[in-house]
């Protein structure tokens, strides 16, 4: 069994990222709550404030398996989202990474893209990853530019794996190799 992964806090320039804390628990509900953001990243579950709650109690105690990380802006010290990777793979040193934002008024400015950047640095340099995966909708060009930026590459196509509102959707499939990571970021 793996030793679980120690909840970090990582200083950006716009925001910092930090574990959950118990206090966050109306940030995080509402979060969950935001149409928009479940739209954009297939989430089309119903969360009740208890299960927000429990869900913040289990990842609040660090795990051999995750890492979910609060997107705060340091301006304003509002929790906007988070930044996760899981399905940690010790074996072949590989995780998934998900993000993100509340609100039509986080988005554009940024803090994805730096949240991003710095927990592709947190895998990469200290969890020692060599392999950094993410799904992403065809229906979320903004997302998909920003992680082609990043250096994401496509991996390939995952077809008719979303169905909402009477239509099936597939997921793009992309990846980061940690000499990818290393060639645009060091």
């Amino acid at each position: 069994m793996t030793a679980a992964i120690t909840i970090p806090k990582i200083e950006g320039e716009n925001i910092h990222l930090r574990g959950v804390e118990v206090s966050d628990l109306e940030a995080y509900y509402n979060f969950l709550l935001d149409d928009e953001m479940g739209r954009l990243t297939g989430s089309l579950g119903e969360f009740s404030r208890e299960q927000t709650a429990a869900w913040i109690r289990k990842i609040s105690i660090p795990a051999e398996d995750r890492v979910d990380l609060m997107i705060i802006v340091k301006e304003t010290d509002e929790l906007i989202g988070e930044v996760v990777l899981n399905e940690m793979d010790p074996d072949n040193r590989s995780a998934n990474i998900r993000i993100g934002i509340r609100s039509h008024e986080h988005r554009g400015k940024g803090y994805g893209t730096e949240a991003m950047t710095q927990m592709l640095r947190y895998g990469f340099e200290a969890l020692k990853l060599h392999r950094i995966h993410l799904g992403v909708y065809p229906f979320n060009p903004r997302a998909i530019h920003v992680y082609e930026k990043l250096g994401f590459k496509r991996d390939g196509v995952e077809r008719d794996a979303l169905y909402v509102d009477g239509e099936f959707h597939n997921l793009i499939l992309m990846s980061m190799l940690e000499d990818e990571y290393r060639a645009l970021y060091n």
